[in-house]
């Protein structure tokens, strides 16, 4: 089962990366997925109960990340186009709630991959992130600002 499921993700992911519904690319995404399952995932799949990650919380995140994606972008260009809007560079000491170093991975690269932020270093709970704009100097409310929805998303993975 947990085969199949992957299968269907890459699927997924891999119509949306081609953006096509010709029969020859939904071929080719049919083929790659399953090889791409069949060399990964063992024969003995891990029985949901052990699995420490859930694909409907994966799949949950997707639009989370998707809608912070772009409206750093819509912010990001904003400020390329408008000379008059600030830029207030800074580093952002932002403590998190995640705990488990997969779930803290994601978000660090969820914020890296979001115009306007790169993560710089993660030291236990705090990840430290040069900001582009930086509105609150206080850790709390902008690390609100920065990880907000996406952090709730995760842990729900």
């Amino acid at each position: 089962m947990q085969r199949i499921q992957w299968g269907f993700v890459l699927f997924i992911v891999w119509l949306g990366l081609t953006n096509s519904f010709h029969p020859q690319e939904l071929l080719a995404g049919a083929i790659i997925s399953a090889a791409l399952v069949w060399l990964t995932i063992p024969a003995r799949a891990v029985n949901a109960e052990n699995r420490p990650w859930s694909i409907i919380g994966l799949l949950t995140y997707f639009p989370v990340f998707l809608k912070a994606l772009v409206l750093a972008n819509i912010d990001v260009a904003s400020r390329v186009l408008n000379p008059r809007l600030p830029i207030n560079p800074g580093i952002v000491r932002v403590p998190t709630k995640l705990t488990i170093p997969y779930q803290r991975l994601i978000l660090a690269n969820s914020i890296t991959l979001t115009p306007g932020t790169i993560t710089l270093e993660m030291d236990n709970q705090d990840i430290y992130i040069h900001w582009i704009a930086v509105e609150d100097a206080d850790p709390e409310r902008a690390g609100e600002t920065i990880k907000g929805e996406m952090e709730r998303a995760i842990t729900r993975i």
